[in-house]
């Protein structure tokens, strides 16, 4: 069985959202905000899907292919 990773980068959303890497890095640290972590903590997969509205299958789905 393949892991799936569990946290989000900047690359991923750029993919997932075909929006640039500086907007998956604005997105992330407005994430953070949002969920009350520090500039140094994760976000997870589910925390992006909660933020974004994107289904988490979807950000699996394309975890599991890029990984």
């Amino acid at each position: 069985m393949k892991i799936v990773r569990a946290c989000i980068y900047p690359k991923d959303i750029q993919c997932i959202t075909g929006k640039s890497e500086s907007h998956g890095r604005k997105l992330l640290n407005k994430i953070r905000e949002h969920f009350d972590k520090q500039p140094h903590q994760f976000i997870t997969s589910e925390e992006f899907a909660e933020y974004s509205g994107i289904s988490i299958e979807i950000i699996n789905q394309y975890l599991k292919q890029v990984s």
